[in-house]
């Protein structure tokens, strides 16, 4: 694209897209926001009236994104909608050849993702899926302890969502939150991209690995019953909620890996993704931020506890390049945002390929289906290849 500036359009203009214009957005310089786009009409104008103030510049605002899409003469989009309507955005922006990119969520059915592969491969607009914790610290320390050869085969991974959303699910209509009737209608690994999508890179998943099949079970559902009752939330008095107060999915891949995902977000606790990654030399634990590696600890070892912590050590040794300099001063949430938001903006401009394109999307957002058909049937199930074979001679070079 030259020196020009990259033409932005948000669609989408909630608690997300507030959190990704100020963590990353605002910072570029080389990235004009030309248009602003949302369901709610009051949302849509105090977003448009805070940049003017900022900027002293007006921008077209519009409540049906496909106006915004073909009247703004925007490069790109960013996607920070509902669940249920990503997929449908994307592909409209696509097939007008705008670049997006595509806030996380799950899936809705197996036929939208293959959609969304069709109209990539039709179209070779890219997409890039913003999944912010593929650039997590500890997720990237892994990625390169693991092609360091320090950790050696890797063989067993997990990954867990647990997020107390019990008041932010019992008052989406209030907020204009898209979660309740997801918990109110589905039951499945609903959000599964965050704790996954690290792991999928780490063990090169569409790039000489895949997914093969998947189990998940669910538990009972008395939490978000029980917070109703206590917070004498009179709306939903007598509601049953289908989702399960936890959700575990077994994925077994290709090359022989095996992967534990947990969905626990309507329980009190506090928040965690529990990464965990074990290999033939060693492993990378989240819970007890620690690394163990066989090389610096020979033989068994049974008093682990005074090591808990250690990963300081770890991160003066090997943190990935996109890291060092450690977290900044706004903490590593909104780090890990500004990376995402960054790598997607640097692909755009330089014509490069997107670093989680959209066969990591399909791949990814597929599990919120595929545990939902294995919950309902008891049984496990067979992963698609959205791929259609290129996962066999695709190259892995996310953050190289």
């Amino acid at each position: 694209m030259g020196t020009d500036k990259i033409k932005l359009a948000l669609i989408g203009l909630g608690q997300r897209g507030l959190r990704l214009y100020y963590a990353a957005i605002k910072q570029r310089e080389d990235v004009e926001i030309v248009a602003l786009c949302d369901n709610y009409e009051t949302r849509l104008k105090e977003f448009a009236a805070m940049l003017e103030k900022e900027d002293g510049k007006k921008r077209e605002i519009f409540t049906d994104y496909k106006e915004c899409i073909d009247k703004s003469g925007c490069d790109c989009v960013i996607v920070s909608t509902a669940w249920n309507a990503h997929i449908e955005i994307s592909m409209y922006a696509m097939e007008r050849k705008i670049a997006v990119g595509c806030e996380v969520g799950g899936a809705y059915s197996l036929e939208s993702l293959w959609e969304l592969v069709r109209c990539y491969e039709r179209t070779k607009t890219p997409i890039m899926m913003l999944e912010n914790c593929c650039y997590g610290r500890l997720e990237l320390l892994t990625l390169n302890l693991k092609r360091k050869g320090l950790l050696g085969e890797i063989v067993h991974l997990e990954g867990a969502y647990r997020h107390d959303l019990r008041e932010e699910v019992t008052t989406g209509e209030e907020k204009h939150h898209y979660r309740l009737m997801q918990y109110l209608k589905r039951n499945c690994e609903n959000y599964p991209t965050h704790e996954l999508g690290p792991i999928a890179k780490i063990i090169d998943i569409n790039c000489g690995n895949k997914f093969d099949t998947l189990y998940s079970v669910s538990s009972k559902s008395v939490g978000l019953e029980g917070f109703v009752k206590s917070k004498k939330i009179e709306k939903l008095k007598g509601e049953k909620f289908a989702q399960g107060d936890a959700v575990t999915t077994v994925i077994k891949c290709r090359n022989g890996e095996t992967i534990t995902l947990n969905l626990v977000t309507s329980l009190a606790r506090y928040y965690s993704r529990s990464f965990l990654a074990e290999g033939t030399k060693g492993l990378v634990c989240e819970e007890n931020q620690s690394v163990f590696l066989e090389q610096d600890f020979p033989g068994e070892y049974f008093d682990w506890r005074s090591h808990f912590g250690n990963i300081e050590e770890y991160y003066k040794k090997y943190d990935h390049k996109l890291w060092v300099g450690g977290v900044n001063e706004i903490g590593e949430h909104s780090d890990i945002d500004k990376m995402v938001i960054d790598e997607f903006f640097d692909a755009v401009k330089n014509g490069t390929p997107m670093p989680i394109d959209v066969y990591d999307m399909a791949s990814w957002m597929a599990v919120s289906v595929l545990s939902e058909q294995s919950i309902a049937s008891g049984l496990p199930v067979s992963f698609p290849d959205f791929t259609d074979g290129k996962w066999v001679t695709r190259k892995n070079e996310f953050a190289l």
